[in-house]
């Protein structure tokens, strides 16, 4: 097995990048990992059996969070990225400690991309209850520039639509119109997209918002953050394509219609899990 060395895996490529989600959200970090990689195999698990996972209590999100991360070892995984702010909120020390990989996540890349992008130093957050109710966000911002003037607010009732495959309805406006509404009122210029499934209602968010804040999503700093660790890629790949392989434990013809849908043809076959 490839270990990390000075923060990089060295070696010829010997397994999939695993990726796991409570659901469909995980796709658009995906989607930047494809674009950025497609030299890459990847497996990618959704957990649509137990989504959501945001309204559940951390102790629970971190057991289903060891269960995948164990499974996508088992199948040769050589990285787990967490590509779900719930599961990161509430897992991400415990994966990287139990893991015999190296486990990422997408909070700290998201803050850094707000940091980096905010003009006045006001910056937002959205996320579930439990990502926003874990303090992950506030203690990332912290220890990426302690002058950043942080806000958050839960949005509960987005990741549910995005799975229903509802991104641009009346109803999924008059939400954002609510659930954004302290947001504007704080004046931020940049808006921290906290969870995965936030990018696919990012035209939504992008109307209320205004054209004057900033829409920032993880996917893109996550993306360049594997590939950080994966390091230059081994002779004889140029031009290659990795595998993708795609598990849910729930509904495999609603993951395959929606991952099209969201992904793109990368999604033709998914495969059915089981937990016993």
């Amino acid at each position: 097995m490839n270990v990390p060395i000075n923060g990089r895996i060295d070696g010829p490529i010997a397994g999939p990048i695993g990726v796991f989600d409570s659901g469909l959200g995980g796709l658009t970090v995906l989607r930047a990992m494809i674009d950025l990689l497609p030299h890459e195999s990847v497996m990618y698990f959704g957990d649509t059996a137990r989504f959501p996972y945001g309204p559940k209590p951390s102790d629970e999100v971190l057991k289903y969070a060891l269960e995948i991360g164990r499974l996508l070892v088992d199948h040769d995984a050589r990285v787990v990225v967490v590509a779900c702010n719930s599961a990161a909120a509430a897992a991400l020390d415990v994966l990287a400690e139990e893991l015999p990989v190296p486990v990422l996540g997408v909070i700290e890349p998201g803050m850094r991309a707000a940091a980096q992008a905010t003009r006045t130093g006001k910056v937002g957050v959205i996320g579930t209850v439990g990502t926003i109710a874990s303090g992950a966000y506030q203690r990332a911002a912290a220890e990426v520039d302690a002058d950043i003037e942080l806000t958050c607010a839960a949005c509960p009732g987005f990741v549910e639509f995005v799975e229903a495959g509802d991104v641009d309805s009346e109803q999924v406006h008059i939400l954002a119109e609510r659930l954004l509404a302290p947001l504007q009122t704080v004046s931020v210029d940049t808006l921290v997209l906290g969870c995965t499934h936030y990018p696919l209602l990012a035209r939504t968010i992008g109307d209320v918002m205004g054209p004057e804040v900033m829409l920032v999503s993880s996917a893109d700093e996550t993306a360049l953050a594997v590939r950080d660790l994966l390091g230059t890629p081994p002779d004889g790949s140029a031009g290659r394509l990795g595998d993708h392989r795609f598990v849910t434990s729930g509904d495999v013809d609603t993951f395959g219609r929606l991952g099209a849908r969201f992904l793109g043809p990368e999604v033709v076959h998914v495969e059915q899990w089981a937990w016993s």
